[in-house]
């Protein structure tokens, strides 16, 4: 399918996105300069073997990762597209750059625990941003891009984990520490935990569904007393072969128990299920 421009929109938007993986590749720069390699952490991917490089040759490391990442730009170009290859390239070398600027800089803290927390944190943050902007800085997320292109029953994510998995166990082997990897992997932990956040919010939204004789009056009391729309489900308990109506109600977490109690009050024997709802979007909530 291809994508119609009016006016400027799309040279706008290419031009945020551009910016937005600048400022991107910065934060991920000061994560790597001032907290995970003044303490010998990884973050994985070709920071991790950049990281092993710095310390045993004291080459630089975002040339390194610059370096190990032309082969794959070469690849990207053929199979990912000329857009994707540009803002990638973009963000390697600003990558690159920033992290040899920033190695020059007085470390923030040489505490390997402190280190993991915020360097895993800011790692996060500046590859969501990246991400977000439809771009790569290279590493290990553009080798899963390719090795998909090449074979599409692999997962990305899956193959993220094994090939960081991989860098970090080099790490602990090189510099003879296990300590190493543990903090790394929190500090991987944390890296992902803070990307989904960036993606998907931290307004958790519950959804509540409600087994009852009572549907009506439960729906009425809660769309009068706690202003939240109910829906009717219509199933089929395949124990009894009886059709049943089944509410369904989106909540915020301090509706919950509102409700909950509401549909307890009129009903003390409904059936009720509480989930938790990645993101809901319309009328009362985004």
């Amino acid at each position: 399918m291809s994508v119609v421009c009016f006016n400027n929109i799309c040279i706008k938007k290419n031009i945020i996105e551009v910016i937005e993986v600048i400022i991107g590749a910065a934060i991920m720069a000061m994560a790597t300069a001032f907290f995970l390699l003044p303490n010998q952490l990884s973050s994985g991917g070709f920071a991790g073997i950049a990281t092993i490089v710095y310390y045993l040759f004291k080459f630089p490391m975002g040339t390194t990762i610059m370096l190990l990442n032309i082969p794959l730009f070469l690849l990207a170009f053929y199979k990912l597209g000329k857009v994707f290859f540009l803002k990638g390239v973009i963000g390697t070398v600003a990558f690159s750059v920033f992290i040899d600027i920033f190695d020059k800089l007085p470390v923030l803290t040489q505490d390997r625990f402190l280190a993991c927390i915020y360097g895993g944190i800011a790692m996060g943050l500046g590859t969501a941003l990246v991400l977000r902007a439809n771009a790569s800085t290279g590493g290990t997320d553009l080798v899963s891009n390719i090795i998909r292109e090449y074979n599409s029953k692999y997962r990305t994510s899956t193959l993220i984990m094994v090939i960081d998995i991989v860098i970090v166990t080099l790490n602990v082997l090189v510099f003879k520490k296990i300590e190493i990897g543990l903090y790394s992997a929190i500090a991987i932990y944390l890296m992902g935990k803070i990307i989904d956040v960036v993606f998907e919010g931290v307004y958790f939204t519950k959804l509540i569904f409600i087994i009852s004789e009572k549907n009506e009056e439960i729906s009425k009391e809660i769309g009068k007393h706690i202003k939240r729309g109910t829906t009717g489900l219509y199933g089929k308990g395949m124990y009894t072969s009886q059709e049943r109506l089944v509410l369904m109600c989106a909540a915020s977490r301090g509706d919950v128990t509102r409700v909950r109690q509401t549909a307890l009050k009129i009903d003390n024997k409904a059936f009720i299920i509480i989930t938790n709802s990645r993101e809901v979007i319309g009328k009362g909530f985004k």
